[in-house]
């Protein structure tokens, strides 16, 4: 059981997170358009929770040799801002004033280049098993948290990364309950 903590952003860190910075970010265009709000999916190896795959994959230590899948993946310069890992622990890569590299070619609404204006949040996890209990009561507390800290975020702009990305991404899948992540931000 996680130890409940108060969360609180302090500059553009979520305090209650684990902090991994990772080199896959850069400044955004206009660091006051926090307009987005993706949620992914994301498990190393494919289908396996826990361990420290992801982090190395964030911060380019993952070693190609670890399993298979990762000599297909090693290279890639990606991050998101945040991972809530099935325990609901939360990582956080990259503050939420950088861009992240975590939505790839992708459009929003007409707008290109999601990453620009967007905060990404990977949840541990694959489209077709049920997300825990914990990570929507975590994702919940956080998007609570970034509601109140930018005030270009909105309720309406909580998207997945299979809307801005179609023809690429189907995450975070069948599995994501979007009405029950409503439910928790309706007492917001």
């Amino acid at each position: 059981m996680l130890k409940e903590a108060v969360m609180h952003i302090n500059q553009h860190w979520l305090t209650s997170a684990v902090p991994i910075p990772s080199p896959n970010c850069d400044p955004r265009p206009d660091p006051q358009d926090i307009s987005l709000l993706v949620i992914h999916c994301i498990s190393l190896p494919p289908g396996e929770f826990g361990g420290d795959f992801i982090s190395q994959l964030f911060c380019n230590r993952l070693d190609a040799n670890a399993h298979p899948y990762f000599s297909e993946i090693h290279q890639l310069k990606v991050s998101a801002h945040l991972l809530i890992r099935r325990t609901g622990q939360i990582v956080q890569y990259v503050p939420f004033d950088q861009r992240a590299w975590h939505a790839g070619q992708s459009s929003y609404q007409g707008r290109a280049r999601c990453n620009d204006f967007s905060i990404g949040i990977e949840l541990e996890g694959i489209e077709t098993t049920p997300y825990t209990d914990q990570q929507y009561q975590q994702l919940a507390e956080v998007i609570k948290l970034l509601l109140a800290n930018y005030p270009s975020l909105s309720p309406q702009r909580i998207t997945g990364h299979s809307d801005i990305a179609p023809e690429r991404k189907t995450d975070p899948g069948e599995s994501f309950n979007w009405q029950r992540l409503q439910g928790l931000l309706e007492v917001f």
